[in-house]
């Protein structure tokens, strides 16, 4: 199996004609002609989880988060991202990452998240073409009182820790979402009549909000971190005779600590 058909299977699952302009998913480093010998997803590209393909003689590495977002002025071995690119190239590994074009279709980071929140009529938030964009939003069957709604995320995705915006009165029953740094689509969430709106990496500012509007801060990774799962099962579908061979990466880890 090459490369190149790995490839395909990953982007029939999300185009990577999709992906946002700023963005730079794809085949970061290697050749769609190279012949595959095992493959591990990761939700970064690390050192250890290079580490962890070379032991398990895995020479493609699909992650969710791009390696490579800009043009390197220098290679060395000291920095973060030369250290991957220095050992992706020494060991002969080829590396992929599905990242925006994961997060635009309802399958992926954010549909996923909605459905892990017992969400229903599932939709996206900010719609392009039917089915792609960025964002969810969907509903519970009952609705919930504002302390109560956080204690159930906080549960059901195992948060260690979360933060929000003043508690509101008015019962919750429809929830938006966008799986990592959404502080950008707030108003899409408003808009979409989403009594509350959950994402990663908001800032102070955010969480002045109307009175009738809650946000949550819930992690970038905690809230994308199920994409590893999801592209596992694509691709050990897709390749039923080589799912011996396809890995969840045991280095797969949020770099953010709590105390």
């Amino acid at each position: 199996m090459k490369v190149a058909e790995v490839i395909g299977a990953i982007e029939e699952f999300a185009p990577l004609g999709i992906q946002e302009s700023w963005d730079n998913s794809g085949l970061q480093i290697g050749s769609p002609d190279a012949d595959v010998t095992g493959i591990l997803l990761g939700f970064d590209c690390t050192p250890s989880l290079i580490a962890e393909a070379v032991e398990k003689k895995c020479n493609l590495i699909i992650t969710h988060h791009p390696l490579l977002f800009s043009g390197l002025k220098r290679i060395y071995p000291e920095d973060f991202t030369g250290h991957c690119v220095i050992d992706a190239i020494k060991y002969g590994i080829n590396i992929y990452a599905a990242h925006t074009t994961a997060d635009k279709v309802i399958a992926g980071v954010s549909g996923a998240l909605a459905r892990r929140l017992g969400l229903q009529n599932i939709k996206v938030l900010c719609p392009e073409d039917e089915g792609i964009g960025l964002g969810a939003v969907g509903e519970w069957s009952e609705p919930k009182g504002a302390k109560e709604a956080l204690e159930y995320i906080k549960s059901a995705l195992e948060l260690p820790a979360l933060r929000h915006s003043a508690l509101i009165d008015t019962p919750i029953s429809r929830v938006a979402m966008c799986g990592g740094a959404g502080a950008s689509l707030i108003e899409n969430a408003k808009d979409a009549g989403a009594q509350l709106y959950l994402c990663g990496d908001i800032s102070y500012h955010h969480f002045f909000v109307s009175r009738d509007f809650m946000i949550a801060d819930i992690g970038h990774f905690e809230s994308e971190v199920e994409i590893v799962e999801i592209l596992h099962g694509v691709l050990q579908k897709k390749f039923a005779n080589f799912a011996p061979l396809i890995y969840k990466g045991k280095s797969v880890h949020n770099p953010v600590n709590y105390l």
